[in-house]
């Protein structure tokens, strides 16, 4: 009589044989991706195979299948992966963003082009869009708005005077984490972050850390790095750039909004077809004259258009000139869309589509 197989046997060889097929699975998806540059050609670029209206597509099919265990963000993350390993056989995209390493940008990169990319951490903001105009930096990755704190104007700023296109966009929840070199709250006596981030914070801050100094600096990350060499100074960063810089975490989730959500943009050099589910930002300029902001928006009501977001900046073109940075819902090649432009042109001085893009996944 033999004996009864163990049951956790049994579940384990039956998850090695799953794991075989995946790999399996893989492997040939990674060939068909191989197909597709043969066809597509000899001596292209990585930039040249990336479609972010395809990668939208597939990513939205993957929710659309999901039954579970596995949650949305976590199907999606592996996808991404998996499409990010597929691109990069030949050669990685190479994408700018705010740095050190550790920045929350860098993990909107890697949200958004998966660990396969090639990451190039900038000093700065401009940095970005130069390295992505001078052809050093296939793509970039900015945070243009945060949900508590608003428009991130060095962003809008950068789009009057730069060529780059909007490809894409990105929704990182933000958590922000205390740390220091002790760990200890009372060895605290000042706190190095980025602007924004003492603002996410400032009502912790107030609360647990009333008579500490807040300095503010280009990063995050570059505030653990400042506090990796101090004894008495705390950094305010996620909980990336606590590992990467070897220090303690005093306090988690020191936000003072729950939903402490940043969206940053993907900005490149192309426009790219529609993915289904598209926005479109536009930079207008218009004549300084009564009724002049009604005239530019009244053709998206009439034509249907669902307008997202509108924020105005100096136009740098004179005194009291100002562009309307504003988000629509659809594609640049909507006829509804087209049709609203096209009545917008006697009353508008300047239209710049600065880019039409997937909408990020909720």
């Amino acid at each position: 009589m033999t004996e009864a197989k163990n049951p956790l046997a049994e579940v384990r060889e039956r998850i090695d044989s799953i794991d075989r097929q995946i790999q399996e699975l893989i492997s040939e998806r990674a060939r068909w991706a191989q197909e597709v540059a043969r066809v597509k050609g000899e001596g292209l670029s990585a930039i040249d195979y990336y479609r972010p209206e395809r990668e939208a597509h597939v990513l939205r099919m993957v929710v659309d299948r999901n039954k579970g265990p596995l949650s949305d963000a976590e199907m999606v993350r592996l996808f991404r992966e998996i499409m990010s390993s597929c691109l990069a056989q030949e050669e990685p995209l190479k994408v700018g963003y705010l740095g050190p390493e550790g920045t929350f940008s860098e993990q909107a990169v890697r949200k958004h082009f998966g660990h396969a990319a090639y990451g190039l951490p900038l000093g700065s903001i401009e940095e970005v869009f130069q390295e992505v105009a001078a052809g050093h930096a296939d793509f970039g990755v900015v945070p243009v708005e945060n949900s508590g704190q608003g428009m991130i104007q060095v962003t809008l700023d950068m789009f009057l005077t730069s060529d780059a296109r909007i490809c894409g966009e990105v929704e990182l929840r933000v958590h922000q984490c205390l740390h220091s070199q002790s760990g200890r709250l009372e060895d605290i006596k000042r706190v190095y972050a980025h602007a924004q981030s003492l603002q996410q914070c400032k009502t912790w801050l107030r609360v647990n850390l009333p008579d500490a100094e807040r300095i503010a600096v280009g990063s995050n990350a570059e505030a653990a790095r400042l506090a990796r060499h101090a004894d008495d100074a705390g950094a305010i960063a996620g909980e990336t750039a606590g590992k990467v810089y070897g220090l303690k975490t005093v306090a988690k989730a020191i936000e003072d909004r729950a939903d402490n959500t940043t969206r940053f943009l993907v900005i490149g050099r192309s426009l790219f077809p529609p993915s289904g589910n598209d926005r479109t930002s536009l930079l207008i300029t218009v004549n300084d004259k009564p009724g002049a902001l009604y005239d530019v928006l009244s053709p998206f009501a009439r034509h249907g258009v669902s307008m997202n977001r509108i924020e105005s900046r100096p136009a740098h073109t004179g005194k009291w000139q100002y562009a309307f940075f504003i988000d629509v819902s659809g594609h640049i090649d909507d006829e509804p869309l087209q049709a609203a432009l096209r009545d917008m042109g006697p009353v508008a001085t300047q239209v710049r589509v600065l880019g039409s893009y997937p909408v990020a996944l909720p």
